[in-house]
């Protein structure tokens, strides 16, 4: 059985002249390495492909696979990462994690969150904003959070997207919107507490893993869990730590209710933050989350619950299988 893999890997992007923060989403050689040998582990004969022009190159070729680990993030446009999903459908070959369709609604964080108010679930009020003209329409209550509306990793977040006033609203919609050239999503600020809930499974059989809450340190950048507190030296800024079982509850509710709200599928996290009066709220969801070990928030929130990196990849590839039983029978005879 051949599984082909599909990622970016960091270090490429890095050698083309592109900087940290572009490169924040990517993946390292050592989460790929880890993935591939957990899928071999399982009996299947692993191909790595790269990203989406790798994978589109390799179809045309003629090449085929009989299921694919898509771990493909998209460099360009804002449907980047339903890109690889896509050209996997137009091939008809199953491939794990959520579809297209969500995959784009999710990175577009103004759109996943209408969806999810749609459907009952609690989250801030919001604005977004295609030009600096269209603040004048405004009228949400200071204070506000910005953000780009469709970027990953705390890419855009800083200590200057929490602002208190019309002046700095003005000031950092214009820098965001002329730095990432998408439209920015301005938000209610919460000053509650924040959670980041590990998530397996597809629908009614999705269940919470696990939720850590993120909790500031002294050399903390800013109001939110952002670039500068996630890269390289963040155990200074932020510990990552078990919740309490009463906020695990009330975050990992709104969580799943999201993730099942926006059909993600076998693995991922969602980011949650209490308003002032303790209520949780969704803020965004990462269905194609990161797997680095030892690093990435899934992993650790894997690690405490007694997974290792390897039980993790297997707990997805089972949630995958569920979904395509077909292919659970070939890879048990195959074994």
């Amino acid at each position: 059985m051949r599984i082909g893999v599909t990622y970016d890997l960091r270090s490429d992007y890095l050698a083309i002249g592109y900087s940290e923060e572009d490169t924040a989403e990517f993946d390292s050689e050592v989460t790929i390495d880890a993935i591939c040998d957990a899928l071999a582990s399982m009996g299947w004969q692993v191909r790595r492909i790269g990203n989406v022009k790798a994978l589109a190159e390799a179809l045309v070729a003629g090449e085929r696979w009989d299921a694919v680990f898509n771990f493909c993030e998209g460099l360009k446009g804002l449907a980047r990462e339903a890109q690889a999903p896509a050209l996997l459908d137009a091939y008809d070959i199953p491939y794990v994690f959520s579809d297209a369709l969500t995959l784009a609604l999710s990175l577009d964080k103004s759109m996943a969150k209408r969806v999810v108010r749609d459907c009952g679930i609690a989250t801030p009020d919001f604005a977004v904003i295609e030009r600096v003209a269209d603040l004048r329409n405004m009228k949400l209550p200071f204070p506000l959070f910005l953000k780009p509306v469709a970027e990953g990793s705390g890419k855009g977040v800083n200590a200057k997207s929490k602002v208190d006033e019309p002046a700095a609203l003005k000031r950092v919609a214009a820098e965001l919107l002329a730095r990432f050239q998408q439209p920015v999503l301005v938000e209610t600020f919460l000053p509650g507490r924040e959670f980041t809930v590990g998530i397996l499974g597809t629908g009614e059989e999705a269940r919470v893993l696990g939720v850590s809450e993120i909790v500031p340190k002294e050399h903390w950048v800013g109001h939110g869990y952002g670039f500068e507190n996630k890269e390289e030296g963040w155990q200074d800024k932020v510990a990552i730590v078990a919740a309490d079982p009463a906020s695990a509850r009330a975050a990992g509710s709104v969580a799943l209710a999201a993730w099942r709200a926006l059909r993600c599928r076998d693995g991922g996290r969602v980011d949650i933050r209490n308003d002032a009066n303790g209520r949780p709220n969704f803020m965004e969801v990462n269905p194609v989350a990161g797997l680095r070990p030892e690093h990435s928030d899934l992993c650790l929130i894997a690690a405490r619950e007694g997974l290792t990196h390897r039980d993790l990849v297997v707990r997805i590839m089972d949630s995958f299988l569920k979904r395509n039983p077909q292919l659970g029978a070939r890879l048990r005879v195959a074994a």
